[in-house]
């Protein structure tokens, strides 16, 4: 066999190197079965051993299952923990100490995720909100007007 090149017991061809997924367990640096092959392999002990791929991730990642990711989802009512979504996927953790806190949407998931979990970060952005945000005030039955906030400026008319 030409140098770049392995063998793969599964599909039975003859591969470059760059078509085996790299490794360090191994001398080669090079895992036995090539990219598609391997990747079939995964699937299938995930199938096999936990009944799919997101029972796998689940456990694997959060140390708990769908029955528990369902259980927990009916408990915040079928919503977002934060804003209420409907039909929220993604598993909020503590990243200090690996528990689950609850289930969230996409955006309220990537907003904690981007604020570190930090609260005085997210206090931050709150007072910035109040103080940037321009809000409609009573002034007199029925009559509303805007209100100039600290900062900020309305935008420019070509907006």
């Amino acid at each position: 066999m030409g140098a770049g090149l392995k063998w793969c017991p599964d599909c039975e061809q003859i591969k470059p190197l760059d078509d085996f997924p790299t490794t360090s367990t191994k001398a080669s640096g090079r895992h036995s079965y090539c990219k598609p092959c391997h990747n079939a392999r995964g699937k299938e002990t995930a199938q096999r051993l936990y009944g799919g791929s997101r029972e796998y991730h689940l456990r694997r990642r959060y140390g708990i299952g769908q029955k528990e990711f369902d259980e927990l989802l009916a408990e915040q009512g079928g919503v977002c923990a934060i804003c209420g979504t409907p039909g929220p996927q993604h598993v909020d953790h503590d990243h200090r100490n690996g528990w689950v806190r609850g289930i969230l949407c996409f955006n309220c998931n990537g907003g904690l995720g981007q604020f570190r979990d930090d609260q005085s970060r997210l206090a931050g952005a709150i007072t910035y909100l109040r103080g940037t945000t321009w809000q409609r005030v009573l002034i007199h039955p029925g009559v509303y007007q805007m209100c100039s906030p600290t900062r900020g400026r309305p935008p420019s008319p070509s907006s």
